[in-house]
């Protein structure tokens, strides 16, 4: 291999590497200024696609309007480009700031629901991303071109040359942030990381252009040239091969986050598992394609298409709950065998179109390949908002096989057949499938389930054993905990309070016991089927949602609190758990109490709750409160479990169970001691009393760690201090 083509590997290994990093950074810097909700998220990566698909046609279209420039042009370009990226790392997070305080400032209490707040934050995300984003699908064709112009011969598997060294670089901008750089730097260090590496890229590129090329150019060796299409894929078909294998693939990553987040534990290190195994299974299979003779080229490819077919509906059997024990490690395995042979068919299949489309024009290429990324957006957006709400898991899986498997089909009758026993099984693999597989929630009886594009919803069990589930993950159970949480702030105040709000509803108890205080209460849940299931854990929960003094509102609840004009006496969080849920920082960090204080009627009390959490967390979560408030009460129910917080802007009353059982309207008495565990309401508030310990306390179990903050979340990125014992942070 000649020492040029090393140099190009290396470009495309590092700026793979840092385009992965910055969608994972700019996802939560976005997921923090605009919401923590599915259609931010959409929005996020469909600009991010959009942007690579556009940058590389609009990239191949340069080319072609340059004809033949000069050998040094093409790689200038390229490190022009590298150049911009790096800069648009530094400035994309302060443009997102600033898009974020301009929708502030416009004022009104709309959240995700209103089209104008929807419209603008769509517009700015916009605006930061898809400059940068743009850039990154150019480098694609410009480095093509460069590879042409300066070995004076077109080759013919230039594309997929790059795109083995693209994928592997992905695949690490994937892993090394999510399992090391944002525990150990927070998310704009992480990002200051590619910033550097693409302004080395940009010098590196820029100095290989200056002398070299003339000396690099007669030392590359001639390819042969490009390999006429065979008959298994005819040209006119290509671009829509192209573009189907993008709306499988987006889409079924989309639905196995469904499908194997209850086995993983948390969203984060679900969507990390899977995306580093889908790029680590596009570059085997990417490299199995460049080391086959051209001659073998058929037969294997049919394999490919006929094998990503089956490979896709045996998500279903991976899935199953009856596969195997829970655990870590065995959902892991799960994923491994459902994504990584599904990921190198069509790691296999995407740079052979490519390639054969192209055959070396950076053109043509730049066409190729975005409208396989049109595809890539489409996908999600076909998943999230149409299958999984409508049809659920199990058909949405079947049904995105059927594409591959007619493909497959076809192509069997070709060149490269396959025999004919193989054919049917695999055609009737999926139907097979879709009647003796069972997914997570199928395990319990009895269940409702509810769908929307932000989450599958189950509600399990019968009496107290009831529990909600959320794509699998056990959110709350009935527990007098959730009781506490309403009644310990409102009989604390220093008068009767004349409103509430809770954010995060899950069953509804704490609003229920509210409301048991005749006073108007507001609930912000930020998934849409969570609410609906109310009537499943309370029989009175149809006519409570039907109250005037009942309200509901589907946003994310801090968007909630930065557009919402009210005040409140009572703001109740009850997070999910477990307290490394995805996102869930947003709920603890400074930032967000910076947002709350604001909503506090004065004198009104915030009542936060956290499950248990390592002494990082704790001590984390403790230091935010104490910056962000002067007066702040804990109370720790379970040794080392559980906490409550009551956090104030004035002194925090402090009254005897007596005194606050007094205080309790009738019905909020009621309430107070329905489930137990004692008999009234003194007891119920002298037990919680009797816990009370100082929050220094909670400061010296991580005396170094730092203020939980949108930038460094540590309860959501632990692996080096829980695994390997590395302390992030100056001990």
């Amino acid at each position: 291999m000649a020492p040029l083509m090393h140099w190009y590997f290396i470009f495309f290994l590092l700026s793979g590497f840092c385009s992965l990093v910055y969608e994972v950074v700019w996802l939560r810097l976005a997921m923090a200024q605009f919401g923590v909700i599915t259609p931010l998220v959409s929005v996020v990566l469909s600009v991010f696609m959009a942007g690579l698909g556009l940058g590389s046609w609009l990239a191949g279209r340069l080319m072609a309007a340059l004809g033949a420039p000069a050998p040094a042009v093409p790689l200038r370009l390229y490190a022009l480009v590298e150049l911009f990226i790096g800069v648009s790392g530094l400035l994309v997070p302060r443009l997102l700031r600033s898009g974020h305080a301009l929708l502030v400032e416009a004022g009104g209490d709309a959240g995700w629901g209103s089209p104008e707040y929807f419209l603008g934050a769509t517009l700015w995300i916009t605006l930061a991303l898809l400059p940068a984003c743009t850039c990154m699908g150019a480098t694609f064709p410009l480095a093509m071109a460069a590879i042409e112009r300066s070995a004076g011969l077109r080759t013919a598997q230039s594309f997929s040359y790059l795109y083995v060294a693209n994928v592997l670089g992905a695949a690490l901008g994937t892993a090394v942030p999510a399992f090391v750089l944002v525990e150990a730097l927070g998310f704009l260090g992480t990002s200051l990381v590619a910033v550097v590496l693409n302004f080395l890229l940009a010098a590196a590129a820029l100095g290989l252009s200056r002398g070299r090329q003339s000396q690099v150019a007669a030392a590359l060796p001639a390819e042969p040239p490009p390999a006429p299409h065979s008959s298994d894929t005819p040209a006119g078909d290509t671009l829509w091969l192209l573009f189907t294998t993008g709306v499988v693939s987006l889409a079924l990553e989309v639905v196995w986050i469904r499908l194997y987040t209850p086995y993983i534990g948390t969203v984060v290190y679900a969507f990390a598992a899977i995306l580093i195994l889908y790029l680590l299974g596009t570059f085997l299979g990417s490299r199995l394609y460049r080391a086959t003779p051209t001659a073998a080229l058929p037969a294997r490819a049919a394999t490919a298409w006929l094998l990503a077919g089956v490979f896709a509906a045996l998500a279903l059997a991976c899935a199953d709950p009856r596969f195997g024990q829970p655990g870590f490690l065995r959902g892991l395995l799960r994923v491994f065998m459902a994504v990584l042979p599904f990921s190198a068919a069509v790691g296999f299949l995407t740079p052979m179109l490519v390639d054969r489309w192209s055959a070396g024009d950076p053109r043509r290429a730049g066409r190729a390949y975005a409208l396989n990324v049109l595809g890539s957006i489409v996908g999600p957006l076909l998943a999230g908002f149409a299958l999984l709400p409508w049809l659920g898991e199990r058909w949405s899986v079947v049904l995105l096989t059927v594409p591959l498997l007619a493909l497959g089909w076809r192509v069997t009758r070709g060149p490269g057949a396959v025999p004919a026993f193989s054919v049917r099984a695999a055609l009737l693999l999926p139907l097979v499938l879709l009647v003796v597989a069972r997914t997570y929630e199928e395990k319990f009886t009895p269940r409702e389930v509810r769908r929307d594009y932000a989450a599958t919803v189950t509600a399990v069990g019968t009496g107290m054993e009831r529990r909600l589930l959320v794509n699998g993950t056990s959110m709350t159970i009935l527990t007098p905990i959730t009781k506490m949480m309403a009644h310990l702030p409102a009989a604390s105040l220093p008068r009767a309070p004349q409103n509430a709000l809770v954010i995060c509803f899950g069953m509804g108890t704490s609003h229920r016991s509210l409301l048991s205080w005749d006073i108007p209460v507001t609930s912000v849940e930020l998934i849409p089927s969570v609410p609906e299931l109310f009537g499943y854990f309370h029989a009175d929960g149809a006519a409570l949602l039907a109250s005037p003094r009942s309200r509901i509102v589907i946003d994310d609840g801090r968007r909630f609190l930065e557009r919402t004009p009210e005040q409140f006496d009572v703001i109740t969080i009850d997070p999910p758990p477990p307290v490394e849920a995805a996102g869930s920082s947003l709920l603890y960090s400074r930032e967000f109490y910076s947002a709350l204080k604001k909503r506090l009627r004065p004198g009104g009390l915030l009542q936060q709750w956290i499950p248990y959490g390592d002494p990082a967390t704790k001590a984390a979560v403790a230091r935010a409160l104490r910056e962000s408030f002067p007066y702040v009460r804990v109370f720790e129910r379970r040794p080392g479990w559980e906490y409550h917080f009551l956090a104030s802007l004035e002194p925090i009353p402090a009254r005897s169970a007596a005194e606050l059982a007094q205080r309790l309207p009738p019905a909020a008495a009621a309430d107070l001691v329905e489930w137990g565990p004692q008999p009234t309401p003194e007891e119920q508030f002298a037990f919680i009393l009797s816990r009370e310990i100082p929050l220094e306390q909670l400061l010296l179990l991580a005396p170094r760690a730092p203020a939980l903050q949108d930038d460094r979340p540590i309860n959501e990125y632990y692996l080096l201090r829980r695994q390997l014992g590395v302390l992030t942070y100056a001990e």
